[in-house]
């Protein structure tokens, strides 16, 4: 007799429960055929160097601050100047593959953003950052969990009736496939109530085991179903088959995109390969970790530029694999605090505050870096040695939220923060 609650696990992983099935599970057929929004998000794992990233070469006290850290100004050094944005920001050198993006107006920038909460532990700022609630861990979800139980607009929902789920239209089906995490468990911020995925290969989704092991379970899980669930846990295996026959496994990237070797860079492939699926997938999640440089960061190059490669690689693949559906499809980077000014005495950089984040989409604002510049001279430093916080990273969220994937009221996705369109740094339309 197969338990209530099965996992088995062979390379990829499914988590089937009778107790889980009923909110979980609903046939995806409807959800094909659709111009539904896509929201992507990147988090960058260890408190990437935004300062480095997205380089103030205009900022005198920039270069004071970092003598032998600091990306030159563009046209300058041997190892390569920033890549000028607009006279007094650039990127990286190794960011290049996203500067055609920012001379297209696909990509802007959010500086000097983050969180307000004093906190220098990775683990909480990850969680308050994760959760949406600063300086509170009780909150039990994460800030896209919420999101996806958040009323829509009706203009926000998808064109197919009846194939995406909202308190609009509580009756309408959900594809099990809605909210995706490709990684070996479900993150923070999609953690709740509403039903949400994590998977380490979208080709080896399902139940996994010995010879026939799919088969014996489905047939004992489906007459459980019946006698339980009224048929609801045999849509499991409608939608795994759906998956299958959606996503073969040789995928090949459209337009000759070429995504990096690395965890992150496959992520990134496999959210493309559900999204052009059309499974109903609206929130995905990818994740790039290793970006604590305390020692020899490096400048244009060194650490933090290997992994600047991966990191600009897998977004430009991913951009031009999805092509045309970019029009539907927001990029957000994120990470959960900034560096210091100042390097320190092992050529790195430690825990700082603020930092910058990437926006990528058809209907971004770009070609521009949003937010106020509070500047990086001593005195205008938070607690005197890092970058200080002007947009609520909150602010941007909420921006994504409401004005791309149409939520009504960001306020019950943030509580505890007064929601304003005033403070939206306005990078989408």
């Amino acid at each position: 007799m197969i338990s209530r609650r099965v996992l088995l696990r062979n390379g990829g992983m499914a988590l089937l429960s009778l107790g889980f099935a009923p909110a979980f599970v609903r046939r995806t057929a409807a959800a094909g055929a659709s111009r539904r929004k896509l929201l992507i998000t990147i988090f960058q794992r260890g408190a990437a160097d935004g300062l480095n990233i997205v380089v103030p070469f205009g900022e005198r006290d920039y270069y004071t601050a970092r003598p032998t850290i600091a990306i030159t100004q563009p046209g300058g050094g041997r190892d390569g100047g920033a890549l000028d944005l607009d006279g007094f920001f650039g990127l990286h050198p190794r960011l290049a593959p996203l500067l055609p993006l920012w001379q297209q107006r696909s990509l802007a920038i959010v500086h000097a953003c983050g969180s307000h909460d004093p906190t220098r532990s990775h683990f909480d700022a990850q969680d308050y950052m994760e959760s949406g609630t600063p300086g509170v861990k009780s909150t039990p979800d994460g800030w896209l969990n919420r999101v996806l139980k958040a009323e829509r607009r009706p203009d926000a929902l998808p064109e197919s009736p009846g194939s995406t789920p909202s308190p609009a239209s509580p009756s309408a089906p959900a594809s099990p496939f809605r909210a995706v995490a490709l990684g070996p468990q479900l993150p923070r911020t999609l953690q709740g109530t509403a039903a949400a995925l994590a998977m380490t290969d979208v080709n080896r989704f399902g139940v996994r085991g010995g010879a026939g092991t799919q088969a014996s379970f489905e047939a004992e899980y489906a007459a459980a179903a019946d006698r339980v669930l009224q048929r609801t846990g045999q849509d499991a295996f409608d939608a795994m088959r759906q998956l299958d026959a959606a996503t073969p496994g040789r995928y090949q990237p459209a337009n000759g995109a070429a995504y990096p070797r690395s965890a992150y860079g496959q992520a990134l492939k496999q959210i493309a390969q559900l999204a052009k699926a059309d499974v109903g997938l609206e929130v995905a999640f990818a994740e790039s970790t290793q970006w604590d440089h305390h020692a020899n960061e490096g400048a244009a190059n060194g650490q933090l530029g290997n992994r600047l490669d991966d990191f600009a690689q897998g977004i430009a693949a991913l951009v031009t694999d999805l092509g045309s559906r970019m029009q539907d499809v927001v990029i957000l980077t994120m990470s959960e605090f900034g560096r210091a000014v100042a390097e320190n005495g092992n050529r790195g950089t430690d825990h700082g505050h603020a930092n910058a984040m990437f926006v990528v989409g058809g209907a971004v604002k770009g070609g521009k870096v949003h937010g106020r510049w509070p500047g990086l001279a001593p005195a205008q430093r938070h607690e005197g040695r890092d970058l200080a916080v002007t947009t609520d990273f909150r602010d941007v969220f909420s921006e994504v939220a409401v004005r791309h994937l149409g939520v009504k009221d960001a306020r019950a996705v943030f509580p505890g923060y007064a929601i304003s369109p005033a403070r939206f740094p306005g990078f989408l339309a």
